[in-house]
């Protein structure tokens, strides 16, 4: 089992003028947990009342409003977001597959924005699965399927052709396994997608993004529609970041992807077309007999 520990955040009762003790609401309490890939922490948020970030081994995960799950704090889940609106039209339902869980933010996000959406999670790491529907219950009527598997074991149990939408967003710890980056799993996921379906993938990577450049040049093995989202300054190799790359066998929502996206309270850039070709400067497709982790991120980058 699990350990864990709480710790009070809980406000002292303030005096009044008159003697007479004023008390406080209790803030909520950090939940603390030993899960399968680490420690855990949910962090109740001071600005919002049911709003809670995931950490794990202190990096930052997933952040949740409970209240509003169409709420999007991370800028790399933002565009996400947009990307779920762009791909069909308003409250379309869409099945969704998410490699990778955390806190469920985006899968959460799906059931709001599109209501009777079909949703499989895939998650490895059982306790943590486990933590966060204990302490962040999902809408029990959300179509919402959470397996405890690897993503690349459960993506190869799922049919052809299910899926509208694969989000690939997994860490172990802060890097993303080397299975997870080849042309051999782009491959399979691109057999999961319908015709028309849009993979999305959270990628982390710093100066000289040689990681970021080869998966890129895997993803255009496999789709012959990219684009990538990410803060101006990873793009040009000047610190540690995440950026979202977006592939499909039809046509990208570019424009107004690339609006949102600049428009957005954290400033993206998207890079497609010869653009994206420049700036992955002829680095090579991964495959599985080659296939490396992303790299450990600097310790700065937590701080």
């Amino acid at each position: 089992m699990a350990k864990k520990s709480r710790t009070a955040t809980s406000e002292t009762a303030a005096r009044s003028t008159s003697g007479r003790r004023r008390e406080r609401s209790a803030a909520p309490e950090a939940v603390v947990e030993k899960v399968d890939g680490g420690l855990a922490e949910l962090i109740p948020d001071r600005d919002r009342p049911r709003g809670w970030t995931l950490l794990l081994d202190g990096a930052p995960q997933s952040h949740v409003d409970l209240d509003d799950p169409a709420h999007l704090d991370f800028a790399y889940q933002r565009r996400l977001g947009h990307i779920v609106d762009l791909i069909a039209p308003p409250k379309q339902p869409l099945q969704v597959l998410h490699l990778g869980g955390g806190a469920f933010t985006m899968a959460r996000y799906v059931a709001a924005t599109r209501p009777r959406s079909t949703q499989q999670v895939v998650e490895i790491d059982v306790a943590l699965a486990q933590l966060v529907r204990r302490e962040l219950p999902l809408d029990p009527g959300a179509r919402i399927r959470v397996r405890g598997v690897d993503a690349r074991e459960g993506l190869a149990k799922l049919p052809g052709e299910w899926a509208d939408l694969v989000i690939a967003d997994v860490f172990s710890g802060a890097r993303t396994p080397a299975h997870l980056t080849s042309a051999e799993f782009l491959a399979d996921v691109r057999r999961v997608l319908k015709p028309a379906g849009h993979y999305a993938a959270n990628l982390a990577d710093g100066p000289p993004l040689a990681h970021l450049r080869g998966q890129i040049a895997t993803a255009a093995a496999v789709f012959p529609h990219l684009a990538l989202a990410a803060d101006p300054a990873v793009l040009r190799g000047k610190r540690f970041g995440n950026a979202v790359l977006l592939g499909s066998r039809a046509a990208l929502p570019v424009a107004e992807w690339t609006r949102r996206v600049a428009t957005d309270p954290h400033p993206g850039r998207v890079e497609h077309g010869r653009d994206l070709a420049d700036f992955t400067g002829g680095a090579a497709a991964v495959t599985d007999a080659h296939a490396q982790p992303s790299p450990v991120p600097p310790a700065a980058v937590f701080k």
